[in-house]
């Protein structure tokens, strides 16, 4: 049975550059009728070509969704990527970080790596190879009638447990990846392969294959003839053919600099730099051909730390990639000198000042607040990521005739969905659960979206100002009309549900708030824990009140004519 996500791409791929590719990738599941565990895909994206394939484990619980994810990973994230990086840096960037969030989220829902794979990924571009893999699944060179492989087996070395992978997306929060850079000529033939082509066909059988002119297609139809009971598996092979090769386009990553200091009226690039703002020097407003800009450069310590320039290079990936009306456009310019991305100037202030100089937000122009900031996390929520630092000095707003409208900003603040970062982000804006080292989830930003609204209703926070490594008490919330009687019982219960302490009782995704927000007719009312039944629901409380005074008259009716006789 062919994987519908293995099939063959006969057209040749010109990549820009002068490179010229002919791509085939194709599968077949262990037995008819049965869905692959494997995934693959291969396209070109501005003179790259980028081919991938991943093997569930099957040890896993969702090993399959994990395949298909990492191979969709690749194709979503590639485009956005920084244009001074390197496919090479890209491919790994994007890697790593799935791994992180395969892992995370096996933790968070089954308390152990559940969603893991193996990953071989090969990136062409011009007249360089880039080969990168996790696992047992294989990358090939064929030049010349020899076959040469590329990528390395994680595998236990005892024969005996041979079948045990040592590394894989989703095993552990670090993966250390085998990585190769190597030239290419007309004429070569990458081959990327899971383990059920190479548990039964040899390299010399595919070697011998690859000289015949066999690509992928018939690779996968020949493992499957040749495999018995005992080594047939899902087996999927891409192949890339070098038709032409072209040039590379090299960024020279290693002269970008990271400036010890900043002044007004330095040129970087062509941007002027006209002040430094938000009480940082590596925060800078700057001019270019009449346009504004705000730079934002890598810190002092990313010069000598690989830590501290790993995490700014995630910060630029997480700005660069999330391009959405939700956020100022970000940038890196091409040819950059510095360490640094650039971003829109957007003259507006942010929710904090505005809340300042005008008091609170009416009830309409609150709950547009809430939608937005919902929708805004939907969308990070499609790439894997969760804000982690909602809070009004993160909010732009703008006026527009007679409404209000909303930008978010500060991506350098953005994690994984299901990490665990600590007490990462803003303690007051806090959900009561990040103080015990739970995971970043989507109740726990809901509790970050609650918080926001409470205080641009109120103009207070629902449990006060907590402050840095304090670990708060969290008691009952002041009703949020108590402080603003102009809010409808609705949007109250809606706030109040969202800032309750319990996760358990807060809205558990952003869908199911957003749906209260946008039907204020059906948003049930909010009660305190131990509130009671006849406060709660006074209907059920008579109901059940007449059930019970009805049943014990019953008994007593018949306690008095069993007595009588």
């Amino acid at each position: 049975m062919v994987d519908p996500l293995s099939t063959k791409v006969p057209a040749a791929l010109r990549a820009g550059g002068g490179l010229r590719i002919g791509a085939e990738k194709f599968g077949h599941s262990r037995a008819p009728g049965a869905e692959s565990e494997d995934a693959a895909m291969v396209f070109e994206q501005e003179g790259v070509t980028i081919a991938a394939v991943a093997d569930g484990l099957g040890s896993a619980k969702e090993g399959q969704l994990a395949a298909n994810r990492a191979v969709a990973a690749l194709k979503q994230n590639f485009p956005a990527r920084p244009r001074n990086w390197t496919a090479g840096r890209a491919c790994e960037e994007i890697v790593r970080h799935l791994n992180r969030q395969l892992w995370q989220e096996g933790m968070a829902r089954f308390e152990s790596p559940e969603l893991a794979s193996t990953i071989a990924v090969a990136a062409l571009e011009g007249d360089r190879l880039f080969a990168l893999n996790a696992g047992d699944s294989r990358i090939y060179l064929w030049r010349e009638n020899e076959l040469r492989q590329i990528s390395t087996d994680h595998r236990e070395k005892n024969p005996q447990q041979a079948h045990v992978l040592t590394r894989a997306l989703g095993l552990a929060e670090e993966l250390p990846l085998t990585a190769v850079e190597i030239p290419v000529c007309a004429g070569d033939v990458i081959l990327l392969c899971t383990d059920g082509v190479t548990d039964v066909l040899d390299d010399i059988t595919l070697a011998q294959l690859l000289s015949q002119g066999v690509m992928a297609a018939g690779i996968t139809a020949e493992a499957g003839r040749r495999a018995t009971d005992e080594n047939r598996d899902d087996a999927t092979a891409v192949t890339l053919r070098v038709l032409e090769t072209g040039t590379s386009r090299r960024t020279g990553e290693q002269t970008v600099r990271v400036p010890a200091t900043l002044k007004t009226g330095e040129v970087v690039d062509g941007f002027t730099l006209r002040r430094s703002f938000r009480a940082s020097d590596r925060i800078w407003l700057a001019a270019r051909q009449g346009d504004s800009f705000v730079l934002k450069f890598a810190p002092r310590a990313a010069a000598t730390d690989e830590v501290a320039l790993a995490a700014f290079l995630r910060e630029i990936w997480h700005a660069t990639q999330l391009q959405s009306d939700f956020f100022p456009a970000a940038f890196v310019p091409e040819n950059a000198t510095a360490r640094y991305y650039a971003q829109e100037y957007l003259h507006a202030p942010t929710l904090k000042k505005f809340l300042a100089d005008n008091g609170p937000l009416s009830p309409a122009p609150a709950a547009e607040l809430g939608r937005f900031l919902l929708r805004a996390e939907q969308f990070l929520l499609g790439h894997g990521f969760v804000h982690g630092d909602l809070k009004p000095e993160n909010i732009l707003v703008f006026r527009e005739e007679n409404a209000l409208r909303f930008k978010l900003i500060d991506l350098g603040s953005v994690a994984e969905i299901f990490s665990l970062q600590g007490r990462a982000g803003t303690p007051s804006y806090l959900a009561p659960e990040r103080f015990e080292g739970a995971a970043m989830t989507e109740r726990a930003e809901i509790f970050a979206v609650g918080a926001v609204l409470y205080e641009a209703l109120t103009g207070s926070l629902p449990y006060g100002e907590v402050e840095p490594f304090q670990k708060p008490v969290f008691g009952a919330v002041r009703a949020v009309t108590t402080l603003n009687h102009h809010v409808p019982p609705w949007l109250e219960a809606i706030v109040m549900r969202a800032t309750v302490a319990d996760p358990e009782r807060r809205q558990q995704t952003y869908s199911e708030m957003l749906y209260e927000l946008e039907n204020p007719e059906k948003v049930a009312p909010f009660f305190r824990a131990g509130t009671p039944l006849l406060e709660r629901n006074p209907l059920l409380f008579y109901k059940i009140g007449f059930f019970v005074l009805l049943a014990l008259n019953i008994f007593l009716l018949c306690f008095r004519l069993t007595h009588a006789r």
